[in-house]
């Protein structure tokens, strides 16, 4: 809130009598409302808003609503330690004067405190020292120092929003900022103007320690913020149980045990088991001991972690079923035994019929090379005679026996091979003895009285 304020000319405190000091009274209201103050009591007229200092002592004054001013001290001491009457900020350069009866001494300084000079006078052959009176000195802050404020538990995929939060001197305009983010102690951002900054979508890889600096324009004042540990929490994923596969069958008096995990998840997780739909037990493990049938069904865990920083986000995920069927022991045997019969069965079944088809192959191959007609006589090369031995049983047109002779070039070589079986022959009428016979063909019956092969019928036997 606006103060009355007492201006002091030359602008210079502690004021002394000796440099003609005017005092003037700002604040809210007219000039006539204004009441003086000397050491702590009304004094002069009220209705003067300025007047020139013929006393010292200390002076305020008041105007109302804005209620009373900061006292202004003057003084008629000889010696004096004068500081700048304007407020002091941050990176401002501080001049003190210490004056003797008007002499300057100038020193500057940059801090607060409470100050004093001393003197040293010669009068005739004594030397005496002089102090002044003390000064205290205020430096005010050009701005506060910075305050980071954010999130401390963002959730990944979620934006993060700081904000580096300072506020400027009430002694004057404010003055242009610059504002730096670092993360462990490296700079991420900055300098901006803004004393914001946004990250769209966090990931774990943002975790660290956040701070951040403000400055001024030309860089005289630094400050920066206290420390925020920001840690980026990951919903929890992809819940399994192991043992798998998702179909799991056991037998009666087998131990069983389940364990549930998670892929990613911040700390703490928790798990939740469910049988057939129903909640069963709470933690990672799920231990059924000695299962019987009542254990059979599908099993899932449910993970689940609170994420936020009052855990007011909760995130979970349900595993894949895991189907359990737990077979009575006896049943498992006799199970057993019916199928190694069966198997047994099968394999009879199949080498019999393996057996049979090769018997099968076998007797068809046989008969097939018994009805194989024999190999045909070679044709008879040229020039070459093929000779009959024929012999006549009864006259003309009666039965002859004809004897097959092997191949010769030599008539004289001729040997009948086979008996003479019967055949028909046709001869012609003219002729009438064996020396002339005249015989068209002659047809020869095979073995076993089946007709031989076209190759086997003879023409023009003469």
């Amino acid at each position: 809130a606006q103060t009355t304020q007492l201006l002091v000319k030359p602008p210079w405190r502690p004021a002394v009598l000796w440099d003609r000091v005017t005092l003037t009274c700002q604040g809210l209201g007219t000039a006539g409302a204004t009441t003086w103050y000397k050491d702590g009591q009304r004094w002069g007229q009220k209705g003067v808003n300025h007047f020139t200092v013929k006393e010292s002592g200390t002076y305020t004054c008041d105007r109302p609503g804005t209620k009373l001013s900061p006292p202004v001290r003057v003084l008629k001491d000889p010696l004096v330690l004068q500081v700048q009457a304007q407020p002091l900020l941050e990176g401002d350069t501080l001049t003190l004067r210490c004056r003797f009866w008007r002499d300057n001494s100038v020193t500057s300084l940059n801090h607060s405190g409470q100050y004093h000079c001393r003197v040293q006078v010669t009068i005739g052959v004594s030397q005496e020292w002089h102090e002044s009176a003390p000064v205290n000195v205020t430096v005010h802050e050009l701005f506060t120092v910075p305050v980071l404020e954010g999130s401390p538990e963002p959730i990944e995929g979620t934006p993060l929003s700081l904000s580096c939060l300072s506020s400027p001197s009430p002694l004057q305009s404010p003055a242009p900022l610059l504002h730096l983010f670092y993360r462990d102690g490296q700079l991420v951002w900055g300098p901006q103007g803004s004393p914001h900054l946004l990250v769209p979508s966090v990931e774990v890889s943002h975790s660290g320690d956040y701070s951040c600096q403000v400055r001024s324009e030309a860089g005289a004042v630094q400050k920066s913020s206290a420390r925020l540990h920001i840690t980026v929490h990951i919903p929890v994923a992809n819940a399994t149980i192991t043992p798998g596969p998702l179909s799991h069958q056991v037998h009666t008096g087998d131990p069983v045990t389940l364990h549930c995990s998670v892929q990613v998840g911040s700390a703490p997780v928790t798990f939740t088991w469910l049988h057939n739909g129903r909640e069963v037990a709470q933690g990672p493990v799920l231990d059924l001991g000695d299962v019987d049938v009542g254990h059979s069904g599908t099993y899932q865990c449910v993970a689940t972690n609170q994420l936020g920083q009052d855990g007011h986000r909760v995130f979970w995920v349900q595993s894949p079923e895991l189907a359990l069927d737990v077979t009575p022991q006896g049943q498992w045997n006799t199970a057993v035994a019916t199928g190694v019969r069966m198997s047994l069965l099968f394999l009879f079944v199949l080498v019999g019929v393996a057996v049979a088809w090769h018997q099968w192959n076998k007797m068809a191959a046989r008969k097939q090379q018994e009805r194989a007609p024999p190999d045909p006589p070679a044709p008879p090369e040229e020039g070459e005679v093929l000779y009959t031995h024929i012999v006549r049983t009864n006259q003309m047109g009666g039965e002859y026996k004809v004897g097959h002779t092997q191949r010769n070039m030599s008539p004289t070589s001729v040997t009948p091979t086979q008996i003479p079986q019967p055949v028909s022959l046709a001869v012609s009428p003219c002729a009438t003895t064996l020396q002339d016979p005249q015989v068209t063909y002659a047809e020869l019956r095979g073995p076993h009285g089946r007709q031989r092969e076209l190759s086997d019928i003879y023409g023009n036997v003469l």
